[in-house]
């Protein structure tokens, strides 16, 4: 009988390239919980997918010469991919290109347009490329995004708005009476003392500097702003309409838990909740916000030859591994790290020699001893009270975690009680008892008390690693995996045999596999550099490309610098509104009136210099045609502030 309807979620992954492991960890993390929860009982759904619309695919996608519905199809299929070489059960797959997806979304900004809670006027602040986001001067850290750490320009765009000031009063007092909404606490108090409290802006929601988004269907000059866009795809998925939404939306909708970073908390806990609210819908039981998987102490990078790809670590270790790994691996609150030094240790101690050697012998003592017959349980002893108590206990310290998703506890909790099996044997001592006949039912006792705990073992992990949890069973020969099964010790059938003992995980060696992950890493290095050898040149990424901000620049006056002989200091109008200077090695090849009503392109993002007392904010593009002859490249015609891609 289920227990009631469970509904998860993921963030959707972003389609601007293959994702690393560490993206990796919430698909297996909200796996995790989905197959825990069926395995309770709960009539469970569980929805992953890709967001796919933004200024960024539009950008990576002409890098890469393709359209950007070509990018996206292609990166989407390899996120899909790895979910599924993760052996995740996600019940549906949303993209935001569906179509289906993409008319509700258009529905959804129409009813909050009419009804008030949207409406157009013009943003003028701080713009960051990469987030696709406007700041005030308040939110910046160190003068930069608040959410990546880079440069912002200053930027005007007519737009639409929603309404969160309206909301702030509700949302704040929704918050403050629901205390599992935001989780955990910490990022509850961040969210309400950071951000809401401070007071609310009225949130930009639709964009006129790039096309590839959804088209707001009454203004034909913009398309929807990202995060509409991206966070109605937990309701669309369901099948919610404004006009009138499916069974599917009222059986699962709200949410129980988004499963989602802890560096989008806010999009989920301030904009999604109003958003909800302004379309009279319920809002989510929960959004968990967990932490980072980090690598080792140093950043990935293809240069470096040392990015960790989920789907190519699983054909080195096997999925389980990875999956145990990841989840064993991240603390709940703190940032996790991975290196494949902790990899290969982890692998060996924990799966290799505990869980793997536990079945192993246990298996091979009771084909030894008992030609694989399992004996009923009829001589007991006061140690096999305290290991039965050990292993029921384990069942509710599983189940405590797991409501909190304090997962890498559950998953020690499991790991302990392999340990406490390996104990079990050294205090029973089997191969003792197998020496006097007289001891016969006393050893049978053991070895079915121990074929019991494996399978308590098997049962708990099928959430964690369910290939190897299969195998478990199996070796055993018990089909008994329910977890009512696990309310009492003893549910395992005496006089069945068990299987052949074979070895779950063989220990890695790992000397050699270092030499392979190395010979991996140095053919990655090498064709990163590939190119650099044949031009002669260092070969970038698109994401160091898209760092460069070039944008077509007016030459409103020039003068020489007094101090320098080869430098002219330029006034630029960049359509910002504000002059720019930018001072230029060119004074050998141009004279001011040469240049004064010339457009140019200039590097707007490039760090402010100081040389020869003028503050240069800039460059400008130049060609090195020949060893002394450099000509300014001249773009006339093109409007001031267009950006150059």
């Amino acid at each position: 009988m289920s227990k009631g309807k469970f509904y998860i979620t993921t963030a959707i992954a972003y389609t601007s390239r293959k994702p690393h492991i560490g993206n990796s960890y919430e698909i297996v993390l909200t796996d995790a919980i989905a197959r825990y929860k069926r395995l309770q009982g709960y009539d469970v759904y569980f929805l992953t997918g890709t967001d796919e619309h933004g200024q960024k695919i539009e950008e990576y996608a002409k890098a890469a010469g393709v359209s950007p519905k070509e990018y996206v199809d292609k990166v989407a299929a390899e996120i899909r991919g790895i979910c599924d070489a993760l052996n995740t059960t996600y019940d549906k797959f949303i993209r935001t290109t569906d179509d289906y997806h993409e008319k509700v979304v258009q529905k959804i900004f129409k009813k909050l347009y009419d009804q008030g809670d949207i409406y157009k006027s013009e943003y003028e602040g701080l713009y960051c490329t990469p987030c696709e986001s406007f700041w005030t001067e308040s939110q910046l850290v160190d003068g930069k995004c608040p959410d990546c750490g880079r440069e912002v320009k200053k930027a005007k765009e007519e737009a639409y708005f929603l309404r969160l000031s309206k909301y702030q009063k509700q949302l704040e007092d929704y918050i403050e009476s629901n205390d599992n909404f935001i989780y955990p606490e910490s990022r509850k108090k961040e969210m309400l003392n950071n951000f809401i409290k401070p007071g609310l802006q009225d949130l930009c929601v639709s964009r006129t500097s790039f096309k590839w988004g959804i088209p707001v269907s009454f203004d034909d000059n913009h398309v929807i702003y990202v995060w509409i866009d991206a966070l109605s795809n937990y309701i669309t998925a369901l099948g919610y309409d404004p006009d009138g939404s499916s069974d599917l939306y009222k059986k699962y909708w709200p949410a129980d838990v988004h499963i989602i970073g802890k560096d989008i908390v806010r999009f989920h806990t301030i904009y999604w909740p109003i958003m909800l609210m302004a379309l009279g819908e319920e809002l989510p039981k929960q959004v968990y916000g967990h932490p980072w998987l980090l690598f080792g102490e140093d950043k990935m990078s293809k240069s470096k030859g040392n990015v960790i790809y989920a789907d190519e670590l699983s054909k080195l270790i096997g999925v389980d591994a990875v999956r145990y790994y990841l989840l064993s691996e991240m603390p709940h609150a703190n940032d996790g790290s991975i290196s494949y030094s902790t990899i290969i240790e982890r692998f060996n101690s924990d799966l290799a020699n505990t869980l793997g050697n536990l079945v192993n012998r246990t298996v091979a003592m009771t084909n030894k001893y008992f030609g694989g017959t399992v004996m009923a349980p009829t001589c007991g002893d006061a140690v096999d009270e305290e290991f039965k108590a050990f292993a029921l206990e384990t069942v509710k310290t599983v189940e405590g975690k797991m409501e909190t998703y304090h997962i890498a506890d559950a998953v020690e909790a499991v790991m302990n009680l392999a340990k406490r099996c390996n104990k079990y044997i050294d205090e029973t001592a089997p191969w003792t008892l197998a020496k006097d006949e007289a001891n016969k039912e006393r050893l049978g006792t053991v070895l079915y008390n121990l074929l019991e705990g494996i399978r308590f073992i098997a049962v708990l992990l099928s959430s964690f690693m369910p290939e190897t949890s299969k195998s478990i069973l199996s070796q055993i020969n018990s089909d008994i995996d329910c977890y009512d099964s696990l309310s009492s010790f003893g549910a395992l059938e005496a006089g069945k045999s068990v299987g052949t003992a074979t070895p779950l995980f063989a220990r890695i060696d790992a000397e050699k596999m270092m030499e392979e992950i190395k010979a991996q890493q140095e053919a990655a290095q090498a064709n990163e550099k590939k190119f650099s050898e044949i031009e002669g040149i260092a070969q970038i990424g698109i994401d160091d490309f898209a760092k460069v901000d070039l944008r077509v620049a007016k030459i409103t006056d020039c003068e020489p610098v007094k101090r320098a002989k080869k430098l002219l200091k330029l006034t630029l109008n960049d359509g910002t509104g504000t002059p720019r200077t930018v001072a230029s090695g060119i004074a050998k090849w141009y004279k001011p009136e040469d240049l004064i009503g010339k457009s140019v392109i200039v590097v707007s993002n490039l760090k402010p210099a100081v040389l020869c007392g003028v503050e240069s904010q800039g460059m400008i593009l130049a060609a090195d045609c020949s060893e002394d002859d450099v000509k300014v490249i001249f773009v006339d015609g093109i409007p001031e502030g267009s950006k150059v891609r």
